[in-house]
């Protein structure tokens, strides 16, 4: 029942996004000349049917759904948001190329989504003048010197390997042997190095080791190598469907070991694909409140989801996710507009110097703030628990 009414409402949005690519027509861009309504072009880069879709796909859901709600209340100063919105299936290829339409397409910003086409997209985003947000928050993209165009909304993988060792280091009363499993791309391997760093610089006596995760049916050889090592503590960077399998090889090999998931796999379809036995009592660091918590920040989008005759309760982290970096890029795009206008620039201008988005509590500590001096919009995650199938606050706001 779940799925059905999941495809009716992305049915629903993907109706709603040809209905206004097709009001747009060719020059329908905000600042046109003579059309002082028309809409603003935002360009989606999703991956819904590649390696990381599991997340991806609720991502680009929630972004989608954001925009139908902006556009119902108004949009951005009277301008309805156009979301161009394709699926590049994880390839970074098909990214660059889809980037490449929608500058032709005379978008005023892009939504992205892997770290490898972030990353390899950063300096014609710059060239461009786009700001571009994702579903990256690898620590690279934060420096504006380095990524002028670039913003991250969320602690960086950088900063959650950070929480999620001190939360370890104190967890073990000291001196633990950690594994670190990932996924073998540049998004798996964003932050191993500065989690080893941070040991060093932080005085922490864990042992620390990362081991790439391979594509097969099970991690049964993975956890063995951890083992060899005396891991009793396993931090995965990769999305949900993998982290859920080495939770289930770890409760079915009997072993004595606690997973910590980052971001990605920090989340409900963790728990849900693992199953709750096997999920119990494992970690989960996530910047991104989920809708069981009940932040204030939750309210808008409930409202939203109940006026579509959907149950919030169904509705995952990763979506949350999505839902907010749409609000925080559209809140910049709100400010950009009292200049008189919504583009690359003045949009990078207004994130810069507008202060603080309040994302009532969804949001690390609930704001999101960038600075000309640094794009990195918030360092604080929430550490949570798989408790009786469902993901539990242990703390609010934790810091590096």
């Amino acid at each position: 029942m779940i799925s059905n009414r999941r495809g009716a409402f992305v049915a629903a949005i993907a109706t709603l996004a040809l209905g206004l690519s097709a009001c747009g027509g060719d020059g329908g861009n905000a600042d046109d000349a003579g059309d002082k309504n028309a809409p603003i072009k935002i360009g989606i880069i999703a991956d819904l049917t590649g390696g990381t879709g599991d997340v991806g796909a609720p991502y680009n859901e929630g972004m989608l759904a954001y925009i139908d709600y902006r556009n119902a209340k108004g949009g951005v100063a009277d301008h309805k948001i156009e979301p161009l919105s394709n699926d590049y299936a994880y390839e970074v290829p098909k990214a660059e190329q889809l980037y490449k339409q929608y500058v032709n397409d005379g978008v005023v910003a892009v939504q992205g989504w892997g770290t490898g086409d972030t990353e390899a997209l950063h300096t014609k985003v710059a060239s461009d003048e786009l700001p571009f947000m994702s579903g990256s928050f690898a620590e690279s993209l934060t420096d504006p010197k380095e990524a002028p165009y670039n913003f991250v909304v969320a602690p960086t993988y950088s900063d959650q390997m950070r929480i999620a060792l001190n939360w370890i280091s104190e967890d073990a009363g000291g001196k633990a042997e950690v594994a670190v499993f990932h996924n073998d791309s540049p998004f798996g391997q964003a932050p191993v190095a500065d989690g080893e760093a941070w040991i060093k610089e932080k005085s922490l006596d864990l042992g620390y080791k990362a081991y790439p995760m391979p594509k097969g049916a099970n991690y049964v050889g993975l956890l063995s190598q951890a083992q060899s090592q005396g891991a009793k503590y396993v931090v995965i960077q990769n999305v949900a469907s993998p982290a859920a399998q080495v939770a289930k090889d770890i409760k079915a090999q009997g072993l004595d070991m606690k997973i910590v998931c980052l971001n990605w796999c920090g989340n409900e379809l963790f728990i849900t694909t693992a199953g709750a036995d096997a999920a119990e009592g494992h970690m989960l660091i996530q910047p991104f409140a989920p809708i069981s918590a009940e932040k204030e920040g939750h309210k808008e989008l409930t409202e939203y989801l109940e006026s579509k005759n959907e149950d919030p309760a169904t509705k995952g982290t990763s979506w949350v996710q999505g839902w907010m970096v749409m609000h925080v890029m559209a809140e910049g795009m709100e400010k950009a507009a009292e200049s008189g206008e919504i583009e690359g620039p003045a949009i990078r201008e207004a994130l810069e110097t507008m202060g603080g988005i309040d994302t009532g509590g969804v949001v690390g500590d609930g704001t999101v703030e960038f600075t000309k001096e640094s794009h990195r919009g918030s360092t604080s995650a929430g550490i949570y628990q798989a408790k009786d199938g469902k993901m539990v606050e242990i703390e609010a706001g934790a810091t590096p």
